[in-house]
């Protein structure tokens, strides 16, 4: 196979969730804890109101959790003889990986037994680096493929 193809491929995490979505969702979940609160606090259980104060916080700081999170990317850049792996995390310094294309290997781990696809790995020199990892099982499955047909 020529390798003198160049190619790009971003990956990035899919949040089905959007900005509205989000804040549609944390209305409601203030107004079911709200109205609880009111109620628990009436009939003189007010130490409960603040247990549901605390669970709206809960699961805001969550989504903001999901959110930061999904500020990640991976972006795989093939150029002549080279591979070139660059991760990009929240809060964390970026990273690359050089690959030489003629020794890199594509490999999705799979257990047949079971029917389970595993990570996805770029392997070579007896290292390996896992890419995709926020990728879904049929996704990463596509992927390997891809890659496979573009090294």
């Amino acid at each position: 196979m020529s390798q003198d193809k160049n190619w790009t491929l971003t990956l990035t995490p899919h949040r089905s969730l959007s900005r509205e979505g989000f804040v549609a969702m944390m209305v409601i979940v203030v107004a079911i804890n709200l109205m609880g609160g009111i109620a628990f606090w009436k009939i003189g259980a007010w130490p409960i109101a603040g247990f549901m104060g605390l669970d709206v916080l809960l699961v805001w700081l969550a989504f903001r959790w999901n959110y930061a999170d999904a500020a990640r990317s991976e972006h795989l850049v093939a150029k002549d003889d080279g591979l070139t792996l660059f991760r990009n995390r929240p809060r964390q310094s970026s990273q690359s990986v050089q690959f030489n294309r003629a020794w890199v290997k594509v490999e999705l781990e799979f257990d047949e037994e079971r029917e389970l696809v595993g990570r996805l790995l770029l392997r070579s020199h007896g290292r390996a680096h896992e890419i995709a990892s926020f990728l879904g099982a049929e996704e990463r499955r596509s992927l390997a493929q891809e890659l496979r047909r573009a090294i």
